[in-house]
């Protein structure tokens, strides 16, 4: 059994981008060990509420917890650092660097791990994502799906306690999402407590505990995946999925 304690507390969060509201009074909760799928047209600010987790934005009133600890200044906000690994649409990778440096540049630098015992973790998380013989490579060298296989693992070396994804296979060629999915699949798998902002419906039935549907910056509606894809209870997300799921 994982702990069910919250990893995640979101309380009535604003934000603003000068007249537009991007995110209106939202409330989430993630236990520890939950996947959370959150889902809804383009500018309903599914990405807005991920990167307000992740401190990659500032948000204008409400409440961030991570791990029992309110994100409200620099110094909570560097204790939680650590405890998210983050996995955006673009793969971010060092083009000058191979493979290998950059998986175990966080670690030597921020963590302070030594380079034989950063390039020891580096390499099992390349085996977990199933890509151990790219390790010597540029990033140039690698297939899109490869390269976001690579980002996971980059954050993996990390060893947070949660995963965020930013829509991660929106940048790649559709023969490239399933090696990814399946490898996120994996890791919620194993008891990764995460969200994932996705369009991909099929990887939601698979791996969500609960879904998430946003649209104009509100959370319009929150059910496990078979209540969600098979009795939508709001119009907004009946005719969501009704486009969605005819692609």
């Amino acid at each position: 059994m994982s702990d069910r304690r919250k990893a995640i507390e979101v309380r009535n969060l604003n934000k603003w981008y000068g007249e537009f509201h991007a995110l209106k009074d939202v409330s989430v909760t993630v236990s520890h060990g939950e996947r959370i799928v959150v889902c809804g047209p383009s500018g309903s600010g599914k990405s807005t509420l991920i990167r307000c987790i992740n401190s990659l934005e500032k948000y204008d009133s409400g409440n961030i917890f991570v791990q029992q600890i309110e994100m409200k200044d620099e110094v909570s906000i560097n204790k939680i650092f650590s405890e998210i690994g983050m996995v955006f649409q673009q793969f971010n990778l060092f083009p000058h660097l191979s493979i290998l440096d950059n998986l175990t540049l966080g670690p030597i630098k921020a963590l302070g791990l030594s380079k034989t015992d950063a390039e020891e973790r580096a390499m099992n998380y390349l085996k977990r994502v199933r890509i151990t013989d790219q390790a010597n490579k540029k990033p140039s060298a690698l297939s899109g799906g490869q390269q976001q296989r690579v980002a996971i693992a980059r954050s993996l070396c990390m060893e947070p306690k949660i995963m965020l994804f930013d829509e991660p296979t929106s940048a790649l060629d559709p023969e490239m999402i399933a090696e990814v999915l399946d490898v996120i699949v994996d890791l919620a798998e194993d008891g990764m407590t995460m969200i994932c902002v996705t369009h991909e419906m099929g990887f939601a039935r698979r791996a969500a505990d609960r879904m998430i549907f946003m649209d104009q910056g509100e959370v319009i509606e929150t059910a496990e995946p078979k209540e969600f894809f098979e009795t939508p209870k709001s119009k907004r997300c009946q005719e969501f999925l009704s486009q969605i799921l005819q692609h």
